[in-house]
């Protein structure tokens, strides 16, 4: 983690990106009640879980297109997603679908790091940040 606040260009990125990767990893440790798992392809909080993946493929491509030097660490995150919530093979098809939807999305867009790109990660960021306290405040 410590790599990923002293890649990041700009102060603000740096806060947000540490606090969406923390969000994330408290996603991660989310129970379902028991009622959750009668259907286990399909849950309330699904569409905000499928907008996070595709941001997290968004910003996996645009971190390392402007040089954060990051690696792995969006697509890790995502995989770690994948293992908390992907329960069955559908759940995990829908959610790497839109983690190379957002990466694939944006490397038709920026080929170059542009100061464009860096408010695009900056505000998907943001937007992550955003959805993972939801989802933590709706699934205590």
């Amino acid at each position: 983690m410590a790599a990923t606040a002293s890649a990041q260009p700009g102060c603000k990125g740096k806060s947000y990106a540490l606090a969406l990767m923390l969000g994330l990893g408290l996603l991660a440790g989310i129970t379902h009640p028991a009622g959750a798992q009668l259907n286990a392809d399909n849950r309330p909080y699904d569409d905000k879980l499928l907008r996070l993946s595709e941001i997290l493929g968004a910003i996996h491509y645009l971190r390392e297109l402007c040089g954060t030097q990051e690696g792995q660490i969006w697509r890790e995150q995502m995989q770690e997603l994948i293992n908390s919530e992907g329960t069955t093979a559908i759940r995990r098809a829908k959610l790497v679908k839109e983690f190379n939807k957002g990466y694939r999305g944006y490397r038709r867009t920026y080929r170059y790091c542009t100061e464009p790109a860096k408010v695009a990660a900056d505000r998907f960021t943001e937007e992550g940040v955003a959805i993972s306290e939801v989802l933590l405040k709706e699934n205590p």
